[in-house]
């Protein structure tokens, strides 16, 4: 391995280690109340030296948040490789958001962060870095409205405002078993497959939907306060 090599593996190292500590520190202690100085002392390091690697608190943010959606994006990939010239199907719009479920499940920290920290910088003004998770976004849109298309929904639907209702839904169950607000006994998986079932067959027996879709990506934006509180 030459010089140049082994300096770029080392910067990746600290890159890396820098990552996890904040992530762990925004998570346990609240992005608000963790410093740049904090992190540094969480890997024994100067603050000087985070700052060679991210000019600001809200840089390392962005960079774990990417790192979170590119982990939900990588969950559905297989399945968005399955959906072409495929059937619509109201099984597989269920899949999506029960993937949703999963990632909060196994990535806790990645989920809390983005979805729940209401403190967090907004990801909207990071347009450009985030455009695969609107396009994410605009695919799961696409399968509610190929659903509808196809008869399985009805016209009435709005594809976006169905998206935005199971999607609450599912963070809503997420966030109970995050905070461990779940009854004694309770199962958080089987309650968010019932939820999705509840809310998909509601969907198809044409109950009226009075939101209203907006132009904001919800999978962009913290869209859950202190549901649990």
């Amino acid at each position: 391995m030459g010089i140049k090599e082994r300096h770029e593996r080392d910067r990746e190292t600290v890159r890396r280690a820098i990552l996890d500590a904040a992530r762990d520190l925004f998570v346990t202690e609240g992005f608000h109340n963790v410093s740049i100085r904090k992190i540094a002392e969480r890997i024994e390091y100067s603050p000087g030296a985070i700052y060679s690697y991210f000019p600001s608190k809200d840089d390392i943010f962005f960079a774990l948040a990417e790192e979170g959606f590119r982990l939900l994006c990588d969950a559905g990939a297989a399945a968005r490789t399955q959906a072409v010239d495929a059937e619509p199907s109201l099984d597989r719009v269920r899949g999506i958001f029960h993937r949703l479920y999963e990632f909060s499940r196994d990535h806790r920290q990645y989920f809390a962060l983005m979805f729940v920290d209401r403190n967090v910088p907004r990801i909207s003004r990071e347009y450009q870095r985030f455009a695969f998770a609107r396009e994410m976004k605009g695919n799961i849109v696409g399968e509610i409205a190929a659903c509808i298309d196809a008869g399985l929904l009805p016209s009435s639907i709005d594809p976006a405002v169905a998206m935005r209702v199971l999607m609450v839904g599912v963070i809503g169950v997420a966030v109970l078993g995050l905070s461990e607000r779940l009854a004694p006994g309770e199962d958080a998986d089987q309650l968010a497959a019932d939820m999705l079932n509840v809310t998909i067959a509601g969907l198809q027996r044409g109950v009226v939907l009075r939101t209203i879709a907006s132009a904001d990506c919800p999978l962009a934006e913290q869209t859950v306060e202190a549901q649990a509180s």
